[in-house]
C-alpha cells in the first residue's frame, strides 16, 4: 500500500511540474508576442496562468516541506543517532554560512552595476557571501568524494 501511495504521491509531483512547465512556456510566448503588456493582460491569459502558474509553485513547495518534515520525523524515530548526525551538518552549515560572510569583502559587486541597479554594500556583502559559500561547498564535496575513493580502494588491498 505505501507503494503505491509514494507512486501516486511521485506522479502528482511530476503531474504538476509538467502543467507549471507549459503554462510557463505559454505565459513566456504570449508575453513576448505581445509588445504592449496592457494587450496581454486584456485577454485575460496573463492574469490566468500567472496565477496558476504560482498556485503550483506554492503548493509544490508545501508538498516538498511537508514530506521533508515527515520523512525527517520518521527517520528520527527510527535511528535515535540520526538526529545527532543532523544537528551536526546544520551546525556545519551554520559555521560554512558565517565563515563565508566574515571572507566576504562588501565590493564583491562592481560599482557600475551597484549604482545601476541600486544594490547597498549590504546586498554586495551578501552575494560575496553566497559565492563564498558555493567555493567552499565545492572544495568540501570535491575533498569528500577523493577521500572516499581512496578510503575505498585502501579498504580493497
Amino acid at each position: 500500500m505505501k507503494e503505491k501511495t509514494d507512486k501516486l504521491i511521485t506522479l502528482l509531483g511530476l503531474g504538476i511540474a509538467v502543467v507549471c512547465t507549459l503554462l510557463t512556456i505559454l505565459f513566456a510566448v504570449n508575453n513576448g508576442g505581445v509588445k504592449e503588456l496592457s494587450a496581454v493582460k486584456a485577454n485575460g491569459l496573463f492574469d490566468a496562468t500567472y496565477w496558476i502558474l504560482v498556485c503550483f509553485v506554492v503548493v509544490s513547495i508545501a508538498a516538498i516541506i511537508f514530506f521533508l518534515v515527515v520523512k525527517l520525523a520518521n527517520r528520527f524515530k527510527e535511528d535515535p543517532g540520526y538526529l545527532k548526525k543532523f544537528l551536526m551538518l546544520v551546525g556545519i552549515v551554520i559555521v560554512v554560512l558565517i565563515v563565508s560572510y566574515l571572507l566576504s569583502k562588501g565590493d564583491d559587486v562592481t560599482l557600475a552595476l551597484r549604482e545601476k541597479n541600486n544594490i547597498s554594500l549590504g546586498t554586495s556583502k551578501l552575494i560575496g557571501a553566497a559565492c563564498w559559500m558555493v567555493y567552499i561547498l565545492v572544495i568540501g564535496s570535491a575533498v569528500a568524494i577523493i577521500y572516499t575513493e581512496v578510503a575505498k580502494l585502501i579498504k580493497k588491498k
